[in-house]
């Protein structure tokens, strides 16, 4: 009986195999989750887009805000993380005068989008501005203060 082949001869290489296999495609996994995560802090899906762009001195940031007004947003910098987001409430009215309503009903929406920038920025430099539904944000880069300095040792 010496001949005959033990039907578990070949699995302790087949699990090997298939444990490889796993955990190369876990790493490609994470290489792109940390590629694409690295500057979309955002929870959850995103409900609105946000563009990034580098144009040298400064980085952009465009947002669609379609039917958002300028009091409606908030934006927040803090060290190289920039937070947008925005509240509304939008209704429609059905019916004749306001107190005799027959039917009215209000709906909320929000969005809160955060992107990390890839270098600081002069948060004092900031402006941002909305147009036809588009928030743009312009964030100056922080020019590196290359003059020498002394320092004193206590």
């Amino acid at each position: 009986m010496a001949d005959r082949p033990r039907p578990f001869d070949g699995i302790d290489e087949l699990l090997e195999r298939l444990n490889r296999q796993i955990e190369t495609a876990a790493r490609s996994w994470e290489t792109q989750l940390d590629d694409r995560s690295r500057l979309d802090l955002s929870m959850g899906g995103a409900e609105t887009s946000l563009d990034l762009a580098d144009e040298g001195e400064a980085f952009v940031v465009t947002v669609d805000v379609p039917g958002y007004e300028s009091d409606d947003l908030e934006l927040r910098l803090t060290g190289r993380t920039l937070a947008v987001s925005g509240d509304r409430e939008h209704s429609q009215e059905f019916g004749g005068e306001e107190d005799s309503y027959i039917r009215r009903e209000r709906e909320t929406e929000s969005f809160s989008r955060q992107v990390r920038l890839p270098d600081p920025v002069d948060a004092d430099a900031v402006q941002a501005s909305v147009n036809n539904g588009i928030l743009t944000i312009r964030l100056p880069k922080h020019e590196p203060d290359e003059e020498a300095r002394s320092i004193d040792i206590e």
